[in-house]
């Protein structure tokens, strides 16, 4: 859980030219050592944290994740920095806060002075390799920082997402270097469901388009309908482009069907691991950047820090070298700590960074002091801190603030934060909210 001042400069470091790893000036490093292992880093976009069978989901089959989650540890309390795209991938390859990359909003740039995953991993003798989706701020550029790039060209996820994993399998079963190796596999889907919101006239219609889907459609969530009192901005995020719960319903429907889309491409990228004899000294990591609404508090996409949007999959797997089929339900998680942790496992000092932590003592069993809370931002405009019970969620400006209890309200149906016995409750919460920017190295131009 260590901390560590932001002193290092990436124009001073990286000496013109590019991403050629034996150019960069970071750090003294460990020099590569024999054993380390290999990183398999499978990234998908907009999944929800229990849309996977084996989370529980009866309308969907996913044996691909699921053999993943079964093969590793599972962190139930997984959570993104930030419920959007770019920002939550600028901490996934930074260990920083969307605030500290300057990437606060979609399609922006990681600042210029934090070193990527890539380029950390390739000094301490990795090879890096990237395929996909990126958008930091393109989606699929020719060239990113400190990463070999596959390149597939760009499109949706039905038609890039398959290129994706038949690039990402060649490579493993193809490789010939004797360095350990760092794989990005970038995933689209089910990313492609936003459409179905954006075109909902077109791709929603009113009547059923295939009848015979009308009693396999999925259940509406316990929380559709629910509107708990909010901060205005939040507020404003219930979607009305369905006009009757057959539609959403539908909606849902096709979201599962490309949960499925991804989840034959992770299988193939899986596959190709194991046939290439490679399983056993990789570690994989899988997450999404951030979930989808699916009818819950009548949301679509992303955007805001109810569960449906916030609360990620998140599985560290191994076979041969951390135990099987762990389950964790209590430590708070986040995309931050994925850097560390990949730094810990290769035996390598992290860079610097303000409040990621590495999960490498969670994934081989032991007892450490972690984090009582976690924060994710809102686009600038709102905060949610998380602590082991509750919620809490206030926006700028906005006199409405939110209190869930977690436990007793996991579906985010009641906002506490008016009665009176949760005030010294209100009161921890606000003060963690309120410290949380002094841990922080801010971008510039980027406000408080």
């Amino acid at each position: 859980m260590s901390t560590y001042p932001i002193d290092l400069n990436r124009r001073q470091f990286l000496t013109g030219t590019g991403v050629a790893a034996a150019s960069l000036s970071l750090p003294a490093l460990a020099a590569p050592q024999a054993g380390r292992p290999n990183f398999l880093f499978i990234v998908c976009d907009q999944l929800g944290f229990d849309a996977l069978s084996a989370q529980g989901c009866p309308d969907v089959r996913t044996p691909n994740m699921d053999r993943l989650l079964a093969r590793g540890t599972s962190f139930q309390l997984g959570h993104s920095p930030s419920p959007v795209c770019s920002p939550a991938r600028s901490s996934m390859f930074t260990g920083r806060m969307p605030v500290e990359t300057g990437v606060v909003v979609n399609s922006l740039a990681i600042r210029s002075d934090l070193p990527t995953m890539g380029a950390w991993l390739r000094k301490a003798g990795y090879d890096a390799a990237y395929c996909g989706k990126w958008h930091l701020p393109d989606g699929y550029p020719r060239e990113i920082e400190g990463f070999d790039i596959l390149r597939v060209g760009a499109g949706q996820g039905d038609i890039c997402d398959r290129l994706v994993s038949r690039t990402c399998a060649a490579y493993l079963r193809n490789r010939k270097s004797e360095k350990p190796f760092l794989l990005v596999s970038s995933f689209l889907e089910p990313h492609d469901i936003c459409y179905w919101a954006i075109e909902a006239k077109n791709l929603v219609p009113p009547e059923l388009p295939f009848p015979q889907l009308a009693d396999q459609l999925p259940k509406l969530p316990p929380n559709f309908g629910v509107f708990p009192k909010a901060p205005a901005r939040l507020a404003a995020t219930t979607f009305t482009g369905f006009a009757s719960e057959e539609q959403w319903r539908y909606y849902i429907h096709v979201y599962y069907r490309m949960v499925e889309m991804l989840d034959a491409d992770v299988g193939r990228v899986l596959d190709a691991l194991e046939e290439a004899g490679l399983a056993e000294d990789t570690v994989v990591v899988f997450t999404s950047d951030h979930g989808e609404g699916r009818g819950r508090h009548n949301h679509v996409q992303k955007w805001y820090p109810y569960e449906e949007a916030v609360r990620v999959p998140f599985f560290v797997s191994c076979p041969g070298r951390l135990p099987v089929g762990v389950r964790d339900e209590t430590h708070l998680v986040s995309h931050v700590d994925i850097l560390p942790t990949l730094c810990e496992l290769a035996g390598i000092e992290p860079p610097p960074m303000s409040v990621g932590c590495s999960l490498a003592p969670l994934l081989t069993g032991k007892t450490v002091a972690w984090r009582d809370h976690l924060v994710s931002e809102v686009q600038q405009t709102g905060r949610m801190v998380r602590t082991a019970r509750y919620k809490f969620v206030r926006y700028a400006d906005d006199p409405v603030v939110q209190l869930f209890d977690m436990l007793e309200d996991p579906w985010e149906t009641r906002n506490l934060a008016e009665e009176a016995r949760f005030a010294d409750t209100m009161r921890d919460h606000e003060r963690l909210l309120a410290e949380w920017p002094k841990r922080l190295t801010y971008a510039p131009g980027v406000k408080r």
